[in-house]
């Protein structure tokens, strides 16, 4: 199957205070190649929605797409990048600001995709998390998207065939909104 991977990289990071994405995590790599370096080895090709003026953010490792309505929302953006990615049999869309995915849920979501879900999403406890996978017959409707929900639409409208993954990874939920966001997680 031609599984592709979206990375959402096209935010505007405001409570963040800074360029979140370009942020270096403690090992020196910027949150956004980080979350990059997690999806990649686990799709054919990458493609990344940025804003105008971030295209050189990731080298040559996926193919950034310049999103020009990046503000209208991540809608807008997810919308972008997959007209530029074409139809395909199936996306994992996965966001820049999660970079303590473990690659194991990123293949658990494919592995779903491959069998033949029509929309898989790993949930750990009980809240879902990212990449969610949606199959190529979505391709249509993920171009309408629009606003700040990203593809909740789609979720909700077809809720009855989402297939639900438990993880046991909390990376699926962990995304990087404020510099305390960087701390590691309290455990108790």
């Amino acid at each position: 199957m031609n599984i592709v991977g979206l990375l959402l990289a096209a935010g505007s990071a405001s409570r963040f205070g800074s360029d979140k994405l370009r942020h270096s995590l403690l090992h020196g790599v910027p949150i956004a190649v980080q979350s990059l370096r997690n999806l990649k080895p686990e799709v054919d090709e990458v493609f990344a929605a940025v804003k105008p003026g971030d295209a050189e953010l990731f080298g040559t490792e996926c193919k950034p797409v310049i999103c020009e309505r990046a503000a209208d929302g991540m809608g807008a953006s997810l919308a972008c990048v997959v007209r530029a990615a074409g139809k395909r049999d199936g996306y994992l869309v996965a966001l820049a600001d999660m970079p303590y995915l473990r690659r194991t849920s990123i293949a658990a979501v494919r592995q779903a995709l491959e069998g033949g879900a029509a929309l898989v999403a790993p949930y750990f406890r009980a809240r879902r998390g990212h990449p969610v996978g949606l199959a190529g017959r979505f391709y249509d409707q993920l171009l309408t998207l629009g606003g700040d929900e990203g593809a909740k639409s789609i979720l909700t409208q077809h809720a009855k065939e989402l297939v639900k993954i438990p993880i046991g990874d909390p990376g699926v939920i962990r995304d990087i909104d404020t510099l305390a966001d960087l701390l590691p997680p309290i455990r108790t």
